[in-house]
């Protein structure tokens, strides 16, 4: 049976019902406006749950003592630096915990004086010093230096400190002395949510060579300030051509030796960290990619950027390298 012919769509609608032109792209205009705000609250809403410390950071526990005094440096870059807020509160710190934002949260329990600092292994006199005596031994430099970590995400930090190397010369090591190992402060008072399954207490180590580079700092404070305790309180090191692992927190002993040294992630999976684990966008993580990371700035939310080779510090240390294959040597 035929159906019967259904009148034109124009002969349904009268004129005065067509909504005129210029109306409809003001109503499009308004829309795409209102789903680009949504499709940003969205994203900032996601951001907050996977990364909430970014988009409301805690509050910064800082180490006890006085505000440093540092000098300017020729170590210095143009980047925009990391709030404080971002760099306190995105923290790798698994002694108070394996989330980014437990550090902020649980490191006000250590308590950064008194802070012996064992001097042992080969050198000419093992002793013993207290950290002040450590942090006024050398005038402290200012130090913006970039900061990539091996999950691939990176900041700008203003690191405050002097060269490694000044206080190795004073420890003393002996010609035998290949290596300088470092051994965290591990305390389970302090420390209750400190995850089983890692032989603690945290241990690092550099080739001396390494060590004595001048740009391989000892830090005792960040943004002008001494240190909060979940970035490392009261003394930690910064290798900055070197995934963020390797730079030893609230450090209680320099171990001198001739031989490599043991170290917590290289022992926990020497697949994924490696003794030297230099930055290397040409090798990549057993997981996932190293050529990009994540930089974290004054952005909502992290910028995707190129990773560069030994994190843009090829000039100053690739010769430590030369003729080493770094993907066997990772």
């Amino acid at each position: 049976m035929l159906l019967p012919k259904s009148p034109s769509l124009e002969a349904t609608i009268r004129s005065s019902e067509i909504t005129p032109q210029h109306v409809f792209e003001q109503h499009q205009q308004t829309r795409r406006r209102f789903l680009t705000s949504a499709a940003t609250l969205g994203a900032a809403a996601l951001a907050a749950r996977t990364i909430p410390s970014l988009i409301n950071p805690p509050t910064t526990v800082h180490a006890a003592g006085e505000p440093l005094k540092t000098i300017p440096s020729k170590y210095t870059l143009d980047d925009p630096q990391t709030p404080l807020a971002k760099a306190s509160s995105y923290n790798n710190f698994y002694e108070y915990g394996t989330d980014k934002s437990d550090p902020s949260h649980e490191a006000y329990r250590l308590q950064t004086r008194p802070w012996p600092i064992q001097i042992t292994g080969m050198v000419k006199k093992p002793q013993t010093i207290n950290i002040d005596d450590l942090i006024h031994y050398r005038p402290l430099e200012s130090r913006i230096y970039r900061h990539r970590c091996v999950e691939a995400w990176s900041m700008i930090i203003p690191w405050d400190g002097y060269s490694l190397s000044e206080f190795i010369n004073f420890c003393q090591p002996l010609p035998s002395a290949k290596y300088v190992q470092f051994f965290s402060y591990n305390n389970k008072k302090v420390m209750p949510d400190e995850p089983s399954g890692y032989d603690w207490p945290y241990r690092e180590g550099l080739r001396m060579d390494e060590a004595m580079n001048p740009l391989t700092l000892l830090t005792f404070g960040c943004y002008g300030q001494v240190l909060p305790n979940q970035n490392g309180a009261p003394v930690r090191v910064i290798v900055p051509w070197k995934y963020g692992f390797k730079s030893a927190k609230a450090i209680v002993r320099f171990h001198f030796t001739d031989k490599q040294p043991e170290t917590t992630w290289n022992e926990a999976d020497g697949r994924e960290y490696g003794f030297y684990s230099n930055v290397n966008p040409n090798y990549d993580n057993a997981r996932w990619s190293q050529a990009h990371e994540r930089r974290l700035d004054t952005s909502l939310l992290p910028r995707n950027i190129p990773t560069l080779m030994f994190n843009g510090y090829s000039d100053q240390v690739a010769s430590l390298y030369a003729g080493m294959d770094l993907k066997k040597f990772y």
